[in-house]
């Protein structure tokens, strides 16, 4: 290890050289075989088709590797969230739960259907949904409940649909972050009435764009394929599109397998550094890694988030903040607050997520994650120090400016 203060150890923050010069790792990756589906489909024309071979064989694979009977594609996972309310006829007058930490779109779709957020707190230890909420949020108008599994935490959905079945209450499950993930022996997105999944340009199947509905329900399969029919399907996934997520697909569980191997490396070699904890995951599940999330405790590390978050990123390591809580900066008006959040305040403040690309790399790339925030771990003195500093100085140019004004 390099002493501090030497001129390889300095942060690259203040000059020094970074861990990582390349930076993060491109998304997507080359891939031979998404060329070779890409040259196919322009080289028999498939690419500009409407509903063609490649969307079919899609839906199909889908179907396999989940286990469901009804795949029905759409432009985003965003959309296919919306789509899941409108085949559950979830509207005006009706209430939806849903964590208060989440992604912003899930919140904006319930609002898209003309029905009210109720906002949950999350669990302690993963800041994923907490079930023990869900009764203290629970009222007659309540008709679905939004289970979204979060950088790389899983919520327990055996114990969430024995709660919802016994008050009839429709459940979607969003598995946009974790395509391929295990909850108690089970597909994540395949227990609840209907399942989402993202197509996203940075997910970990990825088309630039896309998304699914995925379900057991034929009632709800056919209304959401009801609802996309304008003459033409509207918001529509693409042929092109389609042909490249079809080798993506096939190497998902053994990517998923090498994504799971590269955390553990990882945790291990961050395992003693203080104000980082890695989101919970339960004995016997399989996450899965779209973000790789830690509560971040500013106090224990010594440094500020946003601060700490500069100086990794300057290392050349993706490393940012989490989601913002729903219920900051919104009107009270536009949502229900179902449980104390406290938890989701936390999150709010207190998350930080690695994004997914260096976990497909090798041993010694993952292990430059854990070098930088060591490397800045033991800076944090002096960039504490440099940010007083700068704090000071804009104070008393702001005081100057006041003085002379």
């Amino acid at each position: 290890m390099n002493a501090i203060g030497s001129a390889t150890d300095r942060l690259a923050l203040h000059g020094g050289p970074a861990v990582c010069p390349s930076g993060p790792p491109p998304w997507p990756p080359p891939d031979d075989e998404v060329l070779d589906a890409l040259r196919a489909a322009w080289t028999d024309g498939t690419w500009g088709v409407y509903q063609g071979r490649h969307t079919a064989a899609l839906e199909a694979a889908v179907r396999d590797l989940w286990a469901v009977e009804h795949v029905v594609l759409c432009g985003s996972g965003t959309y296919a969230v919306e789509l899941a309310w409108r085949a559950l006829r979830i509207g005006p007058g009706d209430e939806v739960l849903m964590a208060a930490y989440d992604f912003p779109g899930n919140f904006l779709s319930v609002h898209a259907v003309g029905a009210l957020p109720v906002l949950v707190d999350v669990a302690a230890d993963n800041w994923n949904l907490a079930i023990e909420q869900l009764d203290v949020a629970y009222s007659p108008a309540v008709r679905a409940l939004l289970v979204s599994h979060l950088h790389g935490g899983l919520v327990a959905m055996r114990q969430v649909m024995d709660w919802a079945r016994q008050r009839r209450v429709a459940v979607v499950e969003d598995a946009a972050q974790c395509p391929g993930a295990v909850v108690q022996g089970r597909p994540v997105g395949t227990w609840g009435d209907i399942g989402i999944l993202s197509f996203g340009g940075s997910k970990l199947l990825t088309a630039g764009r896309g998304g699914a509905v995925i379900t057991n329900r034929a009632d709800a399969a056919q209304r959401a394929r009801t609802h996309q029919l304008r003459g033409n399907v509207v918001c529509p996934l693409s042929e092109l599109q389609a042909a490249v997520l079809l080798p993506q697909l096939r190497r998902l569980k053994e990517r998923n397998r090498r994504r799971r191997a590269n955390v553990a490396r990882l945790l291990e070699a961050l395992g003693g550094v203080p104000g980082l904890r890695p989101l919970a995951a339960r004995d016997g599940d399989e996450p899965g890694f779209y973000k790789l999330g830690f509560h971040y405790e500013a106090e224990a590390f010594g440094l500020p988030r946003e601060q700490f978050l500069a100086a990794v990123g300057a290392e050349g390591i993706a490393l940012g903040a989490g989601f913002a809580a729903a219920h900051v900066g919104r009107s009270p008006r536009r949502y229900r607050r179902g449980s104390d959040l406290t938890e989701a305040e936390r999150a709010h403040h207190g998350c930080v997520v690695l994004h997914h690309p260096v976990l497909l790399g090798e041993p010694p790339a993952v292990m430059q994650v854990a070098e930088a925030i060591r490397k800045v771990y033991r800076h944090r003195a002096s960039l504490s120090s440099s940010l007083q500093g700068r704090l000071r100085q804009a104070t008393s140019s702001a005081s100057d400016r006041m003085t002379n004004g």
